[in-house]
């Protein structure tokens, strides 16, 4: 794979970007739980991701500063606001998906 363009970096910026803002702002009601079963990441993998692209590139951001990018807002503020009991079925996908994919990562 070759070095992206300028042109290319600033694209998946603007991409990354709008990923932000869509759970952010538009689709607060999606859990975690629901992108884990489905993707395989949810906010806090996408906080992690960040985190960890930052210190590669000699920059260092905490943890909590990661998510609060991922949450418009504090980690408290955000269950407080969105946050929901996982069901069941949710907890169960979780583990079946966990189970599954345990190192894969």
């Amino acid at each position: 794979m070759t070095d992206p363009t300028q042109q290319e970096i600033e694209i998946q910026a603007a991409a990354f970007r709008r990923l932000q803002k869509h759970l952010m702002e538009d689709r607060t009601d999606v859990q975690n739980i629901d992108m884990m079963n489905l993707t395989g990441f949810c906010r806090n993998c996408l906080a992690r991701w960040y985190q960890e692209a930052a210190a590669e590139r000699g920059k260092e951001i905490g943890k909590i500063e990661a998510r609060e990018l991922f949450y418009g807002m504090t980690m408290d503020a955000w269950k407080a606001d969105y946050q929901t009991d996982a069901t069941d079925a949710q907890q169960k996908a979780f583990k079946v998906a966990f189970d599954e994919n345990v190192g894969k990562e």
